[in-house]
């Protein structure tokens, strides 16, 4: 039984760890395409920063269900009888 929450508390840790360093490489690969982008076309920065933003805001959405998860399986354990 102690094995079993064990292995629960090391998804949890994965699946926030891997989240996060998944989302912070998602939003930097996109703030440096941002300012690309924006170095190339000036005009187009308000537009291009606006939708950044709204997918900055979708990654994260991402990261944080996935520690919604994690939270599930650490105290509300489905695994456990």
């Amino acid at each position: 039984m102690e094995n079993v929450l064990g292995l629960v508390a090391l998804a949890c840790g994965l699946i926030v760890a891997l989240g996060a360093v998944g989302a912070s490489i998602g939003i930097a690969i996109m703030g440096g395409k941002f300012l690309e982008s924006s170095a190339r076309q000036p005009e187009l920065m308000n537009d291009l920063q606006t939708k950044m933003f709204i997918l900055a805001g979708l990654i994260d959405a991402a990261f944080l269900i996935g520690v919604a998860v994690a939270l599930l399986f650490a105290f509300a354990n489905p695994f456990v009888i």
